[in-house]
């Protein structure tokens, strides 16, 4: 068997959230007995409160976002003024030995 590790994604874990939060609220229609306009009272409570999870969670999905971002681009700014100092050490190294050869 491969010796992958099992790590949740953030979407995996939103859709499963989700998933639980509709079956709490399946749930709790059908085991709990109250009028119509209490139980609309209550689902309107429900997808408020769904509503601002869900936002927070999207908050904190897209600063997540931004700040792997920014690493990358510091990660790339790296990475390419190493390249550039070899290339140029490289050339540099040439023209001596170039010289040395020639002269």
């Amino acid at each position: 068997m491969d010796n992958q590790e099992s790590k949740c994604s953030a979407p995996s874990v939103a859709l499963a959230f989700l998933g639980g939060a509709v079956a709490g609220v399946v749930a709790g229609l059908l085991l709990a007995p109250k009028s119509g306009e209490e139980t609309r009272r209550a689902l309107k409570g429900y997808a408020r409160k769904a509503e601002e999870e869900v936002l927070e969670k999207a908050k904190e999905a897209r600063a997540a976002l931004d700040e792997t971002i920014e690493r990358g681009k510091h990660f790339i700014a790296e990475k390419a003024a190493d390249v550039e100092a070899a290339a140029k050490a490289g050339r540099e190294t040439m023209k001596e030995k170039m010289d040395k050869c020639c002269s």
